[in-house]
């Protein structure tokens, strides 16, 4: 053995201290820290011949590298909609690393058996019935990709090709019908071989809203004269976390032939809340759901779940024939359900925080979230400079500058809040108007967090 590696073996629990001592600094302070890097990172170094062992490792990360990490786990970062770490979800991806299991397979660990009581949770907390089976992914982008494949082999289904062996071209046109559809659909559009443009955006309600007007989704349906088709269904959009009629979607199924994926990246939580537990009202009626659990469930990256009611169509796309890792038979190993072969163990941090916390707990994450996000939409409403976008329905403030908001004077509001120091926010363009919004998905956000945002925005705003 290398002896360095050797030496690092025999100092293994002094060296895991050492990485402990600093985790825990950075989990106790992003607070009192810039919340993210805009400095230029180090020059790339060469890659070293000799190694200097763990520690001198993690001394050379804590100069060069940690000083350039965003506090994306603290309470002030609102970009995107980015979770951070709960103790117990960080405790059990510590332990995902250490234990290192290959989920492919069921043989020779309990770690599958763990993955699918952790699914069963989830989709209990979530309000799907044991009609869905589901499996973990890498995130929101691979769950959608993984329910729109199961979605196109239903459509060969239908029309009697085997899509999983002649390919998507034997389909000819595949029609999908979404009225705000994630820019990921599109992107998995483009890998499963159906296309981008085989997209078609449906009208949307009016009054400054993003979800689908059901009628014209009624129109569109119509017009493919008995076409079997997917509709993608959003619950909780992008910039406004609006919400689509899942029950009315649903209800067409009575008259019209299609697989309806729902994409619940981070809405699907609303069923924590008894308050907003009506958004997702029919979520158990889709065919395939994406939910992002980095996001609002408080793990580590990559974690994200698909579900879906077509396991069997799920095993004919994904099935690794192989005879060293053996055919799906029975309850199908995770190999034959997902894109990967090789699987962490990616349940056991979500495993942790629904231990530790259950559902009271994770009830309160999202209803504080909710408030601070209204708490932070009324102080923007009640600012000269500013004017919100669109209602706070859940938990993403939309908003832009109350005066000429053109790109450039939007960008450099951005520029100036990142500056401050203080918090990160995301630009979009909403109705064709470019604004920012401010996401709130953090467990440790407080209403002092939400003061000290609106302060630099006020700041921020008056001197553009």
């Amino acid at each position: 053995m290398d002896p360095v590696l050797a030496e690092d073996l025999a100092r293994l629990p002094e060296l895991l201290q050492s990485a402990r001592d600093l985790a825990a600094g950075e989990v106790a302070g992003p607070a009192g820290r810039p919340v993210v890097a805009l400095g230029p990172a180090p020059a790339r170094a060469s890659l070293p011949e000799q190694g200097e062992g763990g520690a001198g490792a993690l001394a050379r990360f804590t100069e060069r590298w940690a000083p350039g990490m965003s506090a994306s786990a603290g309470p002030r970062y609102l970009g995107f909609v980015t979770g951070g770490v709960t103790p117990a979800s960080l405790t059990g991806d510590w332990l995902t690393s250490a234990y290192d299991q290959n989920l492919s397979g069921a043989v020779g660990s309990w770690g599958a058996a763990l993955e699918h009581e952790t699914v069963a949770w989830l989709a209990e907390l979530f309000g799907l019935g044991e009609a869905h089976s589901g499996a973990f992914v890498t995130g929101a982008t691979t769950s959608n990709t993984v329910g729109l494949a199961i979605a196109r082999e239903w459509l060969g289904e239908r029309l009697g090709v085997d899509v999983s062996r002649t390919g998507a071209a034997a389909l000819g046109p595949v029609d999908v019908l979404s009225g705000s559809p994630h820019s990921s659909v599109g992107k998995a559009l483009s890998v499963l071989g159906i296309g981008r443009e085989r997209l078609r955006q449906v009208p949307l309600l009016p009054g400054n809203r993003e979800a689908v007007d059901v009628t014209a989704l009624d129109a569109a349906l119509a017009a493919l004269e008995g076409r079997p088709a997917i509709v993608v269904a959003n619950a909780g959009t992008v910039n406004t976390v609006d919400f689509d009629d899942l029950r009315a979607i649903a209800a067409l199924k009575e008259r019209y032939d299609f697989w309806l994926h729902v994409d619940a990246a981070f809405g699907a939580f609303a069923a924590l809340s008894p308050a907003h537990a009506p958004l997702v009202a029919g979520l158990d009626a889709a065919d395939s759901v994406c939910v992002d659990l980095h996001k609002w469930l408080n793990v580590p990256y990559d974690a994200a779940v698909q579900f879906t009611r077509r396991r069997d169509l799920q095993v004919a796309v994904f099935h690794n024939a192989s005879p060293y890792l053996g055919m799906p038979t029975g309850e199908p190993d995770f190999v034959h359900l997902t894109p990967e072969n090789s699987r962490r163990m990616r349940a056991l941090p979500a495993w942790f925080s629904l231990t530790a916390y259950g559902r009271d707990g994770h009830r309160e994450i999202v209803e504080r979230n909710v408030t601070e996000a209204r708490r932070l939409g009324s102080g923007i409403d009640a600012l000269p400079a500013l004017r919100l976008l669109a209602p706070v329905r859940l938990n993403v403030v939309c908003f832009t500058l109350a005066e000429r908001p053109a790109q450039d004077r939007v960008d450099a509001l951005a520029r100036a809040v990142a500056a401050s120091g203080e918090t990160f926010l995301t630009p979009t363009v909403y109705a064709g108007v470019p604004a920012l919004r401010a996401a709130f998905s953090n467990w440790r956000t407080t209403e002092d967090d939400t003061r000290r945002v609106l302060d630099v925005l006020t700041t921020a705003s008056a001197a553009l």
